[in-house]
This record gives structure tokens, sequence and C-alpha cells, in this order.
């Protein structure tokens, strides 16, 4: 399983990106998928979590009601639509595939087993 992240980039406050992860390998629907990052200096955290249905979503406090994170399964794509960009925001992210199939989105970046290179946003105020 490869795991290709794009989409960062550099942003001024209140502005929106799009992060997209394409996921090569077998059984892409059967998976949750996430997103993660880490800011300078701090450890990676969570960040929004999909379902292998696409119905269950959960975010972090942090993003909650900026964020929102969606699939495109016959596409092995995931997506993070980021509005209302803060400079707290400023991290590379990560998107990951659960370990084992046919589970709940979950926080903990452990239950985690493939992750992509990550891509870089900046949010300026």
């Amino acid at each position: 399983v490869q795991l290709q992240a794009s989409g960062g980039g550099h942003v001024r406050t209140g502005d929106s990106l799009k992060l997209v992860c394409v996921a090569s390998g077998p059984n892409f629907s059967r998976y949750t998928w996430g997103w993660f990052r880490q800011r300078p200096g701090k450890d990676r955290e969570f960040v929004a979590a999909i379902s292998w249905t696409g119905n269950t979503r959960d975010y972090a406090d942090s993003v909650k009601g900026r964020f929102t994170i969606s699939r495109d399964t016959p596409e092995n794509t995931i997506y993070l639509q980021m509005n209302s960009l803060e400079p707290e925001d400023t991290a590379t992210y990560y998107c990951a595939r659960r370990r084992t199939d046919l589970q709940p989105p979950a926080r903990g970046s452990s239950l985690y087993g493939f992750w992509g290179q990550g891509t870089q946003v900046t949010v300026s105020s």
C-alpha cells in the first residue's frame, strides 16, 4: 500500500485548502482512513478519520466545524477540506490507513499502519 498526499501550500488566515491522498493497493473500501498532522515542535496528532463505509467521521475538537474529511472510493482517494485556516493549523499533514480492515474511525496513530509522505500547510496571519 502506498499513499501519496498533496494539496498543501502557504496561505493566509481565513483561507481554504483541500488536501488529497491517493492510495494504491487493494481493498481501499474496506478500511478506515485518517488525517494526522505534526506541528513544529509537537508530536503527531489526530485530525480526522472516515470509516470504511464512509458513514462515520470523527474530528479533533480543534478542527471540528472547519475541516471536512471525505472519500471517493472508485478513485481510491481521501480528501481533507480545510476552511477558515488559522496559524495554529500550520503543520505537516499525513494521510494514513488503519492497520485492520472493517474497523471504525480511531484517533490513535498506532492503529494506523500505512502512512503517506506528508504535505506541508503553512498559514500566515
